[in-house]
């Protein structure tokens, strides 16, 4: 049961993790065109895992993404002050 189990829940591989990435970051950058990569990619990434990991990982995972997304936004805004 655990083997048929196992080969039905697809892998993350490094390709998934590396896509999102570099959506997120030309999204970042201002290529509003990517968004919709970024969301397919991320999308993805996202289905994979939550079948991977337990509930709280996923939970713990979205925190820190969120985290980081925060920061991020935190110092986009304080260089575009910096810039005016």
């Amino acid at each position: 049961m655990s083997n048929q189990l196992s080969s039905e829940v697809e892998k993350i591989l490094p390709e998934d993790i590396i896509n999102t990435l570099q959506s997120g970051y030309k999204v970042f950058q201002g290529e509003a065109d990517q968004l919709e990569d970024l969301l397919k990619h991320g999308g993805a990434l996202l289905r994979k895992a939550s079948r991977r990991f337990t509930t709280t990982q996923l939970i713990v995972g979205i925190a820190v993404l969120a985290s980081v997304a925060v920061f991020a936004a935190a110092k986009a805004a304080e260089a575009a002050s910096d810039e005016e």
